[in-house]
């Protein structure tokens, strides 16, 4: 590597760590195009190295969640769990389902989800909204506890079958079904994206789709924009957050669809 590659490797990570610290995702809506069309990397490259370098970004910024209180350890580590089981069925239907339509119709709910979570911001959230209590009734636990595990289940494989990270449906579901807010939804998304991340990781080191050195360089950058995102995040307002990240999905969405359709070549 030379040093622009190095010194452009870091800056990659830095923006890719922000986004995950500050959203909850695993960033490589920003990892994956940047390796293929800044850095050159070959295609696989590109698809295999943003995932160990997810790993990194997502622990530093779920203990930087965790030390404000913003995080439930449990249901990130159940959701990623049964998402890690999930993820494998999803690569799996990649060889048996059209893409096309897979992509287009995950367009139009992140968009969907954009559009709620806006609606969200401007909707009071009362106290009794904030997660289970620790007198809540047995069955409620329950009821939760599967809800977490079917959770996982989709957002396995959503990400699975497009390579993409979970937060994007996490942190949403946490904040509209389980009465999560915001901040305390994207520490947890952090606990989830950290452990599906880890079967991808094998799976394609063992491919030879990581470039273990440029995943080196780029976690120089990660860590370091993984806690700055969490602080940006941490002192903003809940409405501030829900309001940026519906903007977040909104354009992930649209770039996804026009991808697709062939609008952006």
């Amino acid at each position: 590597m030379t040093g622009t590659d190095i010194l452009l490797s870091v800056l990659i990570g830095l923006g890719s760590g922000f986004l995950s610290g500050q959203f909850g995702i695993g960033g490589a809506m920003v990892t994956t195009p940047a390796i293929r069309l800044i850095l050159g990397r070959p295609e696989l490259i590109a698809v295999g190295t943003p995932l160990p370098i997810i790993i990194p970004s997502a622990v530093a910024g779920a203990i930087a969640y965790s030390r404000r209180g913003m995080i439930d350890v449990r249901a990130g580590v159940m959701i990623g769990l049964a998402g890690s089981v999930a993820s494998v069925a999803g690569a799996w239907l990649t060889q048996l389902v059209g893409g096309s339509f897979v992509l287009i119709v995950t367009a139009a709910v992140i968009c969907y989800m954009a559009v709620d979570m806006a609606l969200l911001a401007f909707r009071n959230t009362s106290a009794d909204e904030q997660g289970v209590t620790a007198s809540a009734p047995h069955s409620v636990v329950r009821s939760r506890t599967m809800g977490y595990i079917g959770l996982g289940l989709m957002t396995g494989l959503y990400s699975g079958f497009l390579g993409l990270g979970g937060g994007f449906i996490v942190v949403p579901t946490l904040i509209r079904w389980f009465g999560f807010d915001a901040k305390r939804a994207i520490g947890t998304s952090l606990v989830v994206v950290s452990v599906l991340a880890v079967p991808g990781s094998i799976t394609h080191y063992l491919l030879g789709h990581v470039d273990l050195l440029l995943a080196g360089t780029m976690a120089l950058g990660v860590v370091p924009g993984a806690l700055v995102g969490a602080r940006v995040t941490a002192v903003a307002s809940e409405r501030t957050v829900k309001i940026a990240f519906s903007i977040l999905l909104l354009i992930t969405g649209a770039v996804l669809a026009l991808a697709e359709l062939g609008v952006l070549g």
